[in-house]
Parts: structure tokens; C-alpha cells; sequence
């Protein structure tokens, strides 16, 4: 594993103290799992802008809603 150095402002320095002496768990624990949960949250947004752009660009198309529904029998 990796160390990082990371200067948080104090607020959210406190808070996560707090946290972390409430539940037991580590500050580094907490730390670990908001990147986790952030990175997942920036690679979705990524990954949506580069097919908008590419739809944008014709280099991607789309298909209808309906069609999709059709494909998976849900179009009931």
C-alpha cells in the first residue's frame, strides 16, 4: 500500500476525527473509502462525457429506449 500525504482543512480534519472516534474505525479508513467512493463517481462521469462526445463527434450512435426494452423483453 501506498502512503500519501494529504492536508485536509480543519474542519473536515475534525469531523473525521470525530468519526472515526465514534465508530472505532480509522481515520484512514474513512479517508480510504471517500476516494473509493469519489473515484467511482469521477470514472462514471468520465466515461459518460467521452461517449457524449463521441455521439456528438458520429463516431458512437445510440439506440431508442424502446428498441432496448424490445431486445430484453421488457417492451410488455
Amino acid at each position: 500500500m501506498a502512503a500519501v500525504s494529504l492536508r485536509l482543512p480543519d474542519d473536515v480534519s475534525h469531523r473525521l476525527e470525530d468519526l472515526a472516534q465514534l465508530t472505532g474505525r480509522s481515520k484512514t479508513f474513512y479517508m480510504i473509502e471517500a476516494i473509493r467512493e469519489h473515484l467511482d463517481d469521477l470514472e462514471d462521469l468520465y466515461l459518460a462525457e467521452q461517449r457524449w462526445t463521441d455521439i456528438k463527434a458520429g463516431r458512437s450512435t445510440t439506440t431508442p429506449l424502446t428498441e432496448v426494452m424490445k431486445q430484453y423483453g421488457l417492451d410488455n
